[in-house]
């Protein structure tokens, strides 16, 4: 292999930053629409056969009668109820009057079983009945509700449901008569539908009816359990998971949650490639929505120019002495280890000197060693550590100008000399110590050098000899720095768990530390036995830099492997040409090519000391991943079919044989609120057709308006000759039992 050496460093291909986005979303206020208002026209204007109509949705009741061209009361099922201790009275809100008072908004109780559109709270539906016969005018002086009812309910109702329905508005209202019908059902025959499938895709569930000249084939229809209710939830699961700790705290409610689901989601028409470049680099900044929660900016405090520049000199003064006393103390360390090396090498010359084992034993247990070993691996480890320590500081201290020393009164004995002339013999001592120190360390950072310039050149000579072999070792090399760089971290966070291991011996340490018979101390010769004499020497307290740093040396430094990695790199980058700048450890930490970092924060820098940033998150994946749910259920756990695989089903399976099936292929009905999102229709259109043969017609259209369309659809059934036979009255209910119901063509069967 040829010598390469790369002439100049590519470029990291670093993205260009993003300017800050142009537009930030907000959450969306509490939907609070007032108090609704009462009209007493209309009902005294009615006929006993005008109807009240009832959409009895699970995310809205739509109540109006049936000549209202649109609903004259819409709110949320949901109803509050407690008493007020200062007023001393209880009080009520039905519908959105809950957002207006704090208490009521937690005491909120809904009609529906979570998770369901099955009414199992009765308390709640009556509070809601009354409310909407109160607001449409209907005092209660004729003995109760004096107009028939046409009341909603999901496809395949259970019976129990119905009859305790039935049970409310003929005993509790006295209602005249009743009749049930599907909403969907509602909806497709109010959009002129006569033979089609109907796709109901609601707030709590999605339906497919396959219907036959305006006759539903309830036996052939599908449910899913998959509505936009369950995107809010999912959503708010996804971030959490994402942003753990942001919204844990009642930030965003579930009514927010489901106003970020309307706002911001759509349906990818190819959710796989889309979701491959969803956070490619080129472009995210339309796709990554940002929305910001509130949150309290933090006060800064501005300072005069003049208080700046006394606070940065007070830094550079209080800098300078720090630097000063670390200087003393580390030269004052160094003559110590200095010393104390001397005294065990001295030790280790009288052990080698001692004429039998029980001397040299006696000499061993005097300065607490073990053996021989222990004391010459002592005296190695304070060797390294005052020559690593000694080229430090020499690069620490600033260099003094050349002047010979003298220390004239070292030579002087204490007893020719005064008070002051043995304080500055301890003095000239001290400075004399410190003198020979410096030039140790000076004399040892010089011969360091050599030695790394030595090595420097031996090393040259083997990449010329055998540069596949240099590399390989520098390459062996980076990853075992970046090893230890994973491990330091990775101790670093054991210590902050409080169970890991590394967390625990650090607790079993202190506590040992802590106790009155510390285990596997060794007491000294002429102490009390009471007293282990922990502290009485300096050295005792280097454990508690080994309990809080975790290294064996308690005098070494971490080491900065950050440099080391750098540096290998570096020379991989001039010598292997198969190691590129994007390789390097610093272009992979990349924020801007960072995957992660797309994904949390978009293609903006973060910064973690905002208020305002760390109060945001960011929509982009979810966007499409929590509509898509419809059509691969599986990505949120639902073990069901999508919809495309369902309505398959029931076209090419079920009704292979049926002669309306090419009919019912030309109108395929999409109703309810989860076919506004962006791209349903068309994303349905093109799956169907993937699936279906290419000789059929299909025909795929969406309801005038998939929310209202079934109230709209109730009310003007209500009106027509085909809808007197579906009333059950009083009488009927009271002679034929509870249970008992009229079927017709936009009801349910009796079940």
């Amino acid at each position: 292999m040829p010598h390469f050496t790369r002439p100049i460093h590519t470029q990291s291909g670093r993205n260009s930053p993003k300017p800050p986005p142009t537009h930030i979303y907000n959450i969306s206020e509490p939907p609070y629409q007032g108090q609704l208002p009462t009209n007493t026209d209309t009902y005294r204007r009615s006929t006993p056969n005008t109807a009240i109509v009832i959409d009895n949705g699970s995310s809205s009741v739509r109540a109006g009668w049936q000549t209202d061209a649109t609903p004259r009361l819409q709110f949320p099922p949901l109803m509050a109820r407690y008493t007020d201790r200062k007023l001393n009275r209880k009080l009520m809100f039905i519908g959105s009057e809950i957002y207006f008072d704090g208490t009521a908004r937690g005491q909120a109780k809904n009609v529906y079983e979570p998770g369901s559109n099955i009414v199992n709270n009765w308390d709640v539906q009556e509070g809601i009945l009354d409310y909407v016969f109160i607001r449409l005018g209907i005092d209660g002086r004729n003995n109760g509700v004096d107009r028939p009812v046409v009341m909603t309910e999901p496809l395949a109702n259970t019976g129990y449901t119905r009859k305790v329905m039935s049970e409310v508005l003929y005993e509790l209202y006295n209602v005249p008569a009743v009749a049930y019908g599907v909403d969907s059902l509602f909806s497709y025959n109010y959009n002129g539908g006569t033979t089609g499938l109907v796709v109901s895709s609601a707030h709590m569930s999605t339906h497919l009816i396959p219907v036959v000249d305006k006759q539903p084939l309830i036996s052939q229809a599908t449910r899913l359990d998959w509505g936009r209710a369950h995107c809010a939830e999912y959503l708010m699961r996804l971030l959490k998971t994402k942003y753990a700790g942001l919204l844990t705290s009642g930030k965003v409610n579930e009514t927010q949650i489901e106003d970020l689901v309307r706002s911001h989601c759509y349906v990818s028409q190819d959710y796989d490639t889309e979701m491959l470049r969803l956070l490619d680099w080129s472009g995210l900044e339309a796709r990554d929505h940002v929305v910001q929660l509130p949150f309290q900016e933090k006060e800064v405090v501005q300072k005069t120019d003049e208080e700046i520049r006394r606070a940065e000199e007070k830094r550079r003064e209080g800098g300078r002495r720090l630097q000063e006393q670390a200087a003393k103390m580390r030269l004052d360390k160094l003559v110590k280890k200095e010393k104390d090396l001397a005294w065990l090498q001295q030790v280790q010359e009288h052990v080698q000197n001692a004429s039998t084992k029980k001397e040299k034993q006696e000499l061993l247990d005097d300065e607490d060693f073990r053996d021989e070993l222990a004391l010459d691996r002592k005296i190695k480890e304070m060797e390294k550590s005052v020559r690593k320590q000694r080229n430090k500081d020499v690069g620490d201290l600033e260099e003094e100008p050349e002047e010979p020393h003298t220390y004239p009164l070292l030579d002087i004995p204490d007893v020719d000399l005064d008070e002051d002339g043995i304080k500055a013999k301890r003095a000239q001592r001290l400075l004399k110590a410190n003198h020979d120190a410096r030039a140790r360390a000076k004399a040892e950072k010089e011969a360091e050098k050599a030695r790394q310039a030595a090595l420097q050149q031996q090393d040259d000579m083997r990449r010329e000899a055998d540069p596949d072999s240099w590399i390989e070792e520098r390459r062996a090399a980076r990853l075992a720095t970046m090893q230890r760089i994973k491990d330091r971290d990775r101790l670093k966070a054991d210590l902050g768990n409080r169970k890991s291991q590394a967390s625990q011996m650090r607790m079993k340490t202190l506590a040992n530390l802590a106790s009155d018979n510390p285990l596997n101390r060794k007491r000294r010769r002429g102490q009390d036995k009471e007293d282990d004499g922990f502290g009485a020497d300096d050295a005792d307290w280097s454990v508690y830099r080994e309990v809080g740093r975790n290294d064996e040396d308690e005098d070494d430094e971490e080491e900065d492997l950050g440099a080391q990695l750098k540096a290998i790199e570096a020379q991989l980058l001039l010598h292997d040409e198969n190691f590129t700048e994007e390789k390097t450890q610093e272009a992979q930490r990349d924020w801007t090519k960072s995957l992660v970092h797309s994904f949390l924060r978009g293609p903006y820098p973060f910064d973690s000391e905002s208020a305002k940033e760390s109060n945001q998150f960011h929509l982009n994946v979810e966007r499409i991943r929590v509509p898509e749910v419809v059509f691969q259920p599986s990505i949120a756990g639902v073990d069901q079919a999508g919809i495309t695989e369902i309505a398959e089903d029931i076209l090419m399976q079920r009704l292979s044989y049926h002669p309306a099936r090419n009919n019912i292929l030309k109108d395929i009905f999409l109703t309810g609120g989860y076919s506004l999102f962006q791209g349903f229709e068309d994303r349905l259109r093109n799956e169907l057709r993937a699936v279906l043969p290419v000789d059929v017609q299909l025909g795929v259209r969406r309801a005038k308006d998939p929310v209202l369309d079934a109230w709209k659809g109730a009310a003007r059934w209500a009106g027509t000759v085909e809808a007197k036979p579906a009333f059950v009255s009083r009488a009927e209910w009271l002679e034929k039992g509870a249970e008992y119901i009229r079927e017709h063509s936009l009801g349910n069967v009796f079940s």
